[in-house]
């Protein structure tokens, strides 16, 4: 119920000491459907937000008194942000927007007419953490989010102890070498894998970025991508190397988070292995009567089979843009192939190497695979390219 005033001498009914205990145990409650602004009456009353799209609960100015307190809760589908009025200075650990998803509430405690300090109530929220090499402020489906970007592995300092979300991705695989004419060009090398999770962190925590394998430079497979971890709390192993050499029949064995392409060695055929969004695809097939090899298979498809004399594609990478905001960015996929004409890398893997060509290198942190080397005309190595290292995001609600 709305707060009483009494006067001095005032002698009370059983009635109006009734409410007064009963709303001590059970607080009067007002159902909002639509943008709301507390009200005088709303003190010591809970108001619940039952909204099926984003909308706010304001605090206004010059309206209620310090030590004055109102609860707010969200039963709806939309997410409320809690917002200062004009000439209201509105602080809590959540940022000076916090906002409430479907079955959060929280506390306005009033410091004076003018300043109040939200708190939120329930189980373990987000915690508060700085480190990286930036940190970007973002809105998704309507949440406030702080994201922070590892290139290299760090320390991410934690100010409060609380949930954060992670998104890791792996180093990329390198591309193997192809050898002389027998021997065809070297399979692109696996994306790296991507990861997404939400972990409780109550300490610092090192960030270890994994980093990209090394192009292959004899009759061999490229080397496997580092992994990228949360110390102690989640990681993701980098992916697979690019295969070269007719000692290597089968690529797709190598894959664990995008396999390595296989080369042309005189076998065709195989169904693709670690068939997951978290583990990766497999690499692509070279064939017997082709002058080129697979493509690399990346964390979002496998690695394309090679065409006649042009190597595979690479695999397909993963969309990052649903937990960092902004425009499309599809990273950690498979690098091309290599062959008389080198084959594409996609989604930050590199392009193989065409007749005498090297595969080309992965850019850094896009977990991409390197591209296989090219299809040589004499007995030398053409290399595969190198990998490109992962990234790391860790991301809290403001």
């Amino acid at each position: 119920m709305a707060k009483q005033t009494f006067s001095s001498g005032q002698v009370l009914t059983a009635t109006q000491v009734n409410d007064l205990q009963t709303n001590d145990f059970n607080w009067s409650v007002s159902t909002q459907t639509a943008n709301y602004t507390l009200q005088a009456a709303d003190k010591g009353t809970r108001e619940v937000m039952n909204m099926a799209s984003a909308g706010t609960v304001t605090v206004p100015n010059s309206t209620f008194n310090a030590g004055d307190i109102v609860w707010v809760h969200s039963i709806g589908s939309g997410v409320i942000s809690v917002v200062a009025g004009a000439g209201v200075t509105l602080n809590s650990a959540f940022g000076t927007a916090p906002t409430l998803t479907q079955w959060e509430g929280g506390v306005v405690y009033f410091t004076s007419a003018s300043a109040a300090i939200f708190f939120r109530s329930g189980g373990s929220g987000y915690g508060l953490a700085t480190g990286g090499d930036a940190s970007t402020d973002v809105t998704i489906s309507g949440v406030n989010y702080r994201y922070l970007t590892f290139n290299s592995t760090g320390t991410l300092t934690v100010t409060k102890a609380g949930l954060f979300d992670v998104y890791l991705t792996a180093g990329g695989g390198g591309g193997g070498a192809g050898q002389d004419t027998t021997t065809r060009g070297g399979g692109g090398g696996g994306g790296g894998g991507n990861l997404t999770s939400t972990v409780y962190l109550d300490a610092n925590t090192t960030i270890t970025i994994g980093a990209g394998g090394a192009g292959a430079t004899t009759n061999a497979s490229g080397a496997l991508g580092g992994a990228t971890l949360v110390a102690g709390k989640a990681g993701i192993i980098g992916g697979g190397g690019g295969i070269g050499g007719q000692s290597e029949t089968n690529g797709r064995e190598r894959g664990i988070t995008g396999g390595g392409g296989r080369a042309s060695v005189g076998t065709t055929g195989g169904t693709s292995l670690y068939a997951s969004t978290i583990y990766g695809y497999s690499g692509g097939d070279g064939s017997a009567a082709s002058t080129g090899s697979g493509g690399g298979g990346g964390a979002g498809g496998a690695g394309g089979t090679v065409a006649s004399t042009t190597g595979g594609a690479g695999g397909a990478g993963l969309q990052r843009n649903t937990f960092i905001g902004g425009a499309s960015l599809l990273r950690a996929g498979g690098g091309g192939g290599g062959g008389t004409t080198g084959g594409a890398g996609t989604d930050g893997g590199a392009n193989g190497g065409g007749t005498t060509t090297v595969g080309s290198a992965a850019s850094a942190n896009t977990g991409g695979g390197g591209g296989g080397g090219g299809n040589p005309n004499s007995g030398s190595n053409v290399n595969g390219g190198n990998g490109g290292s992962g990234i790391a995001y860790i991301r809290f609600r403001i």
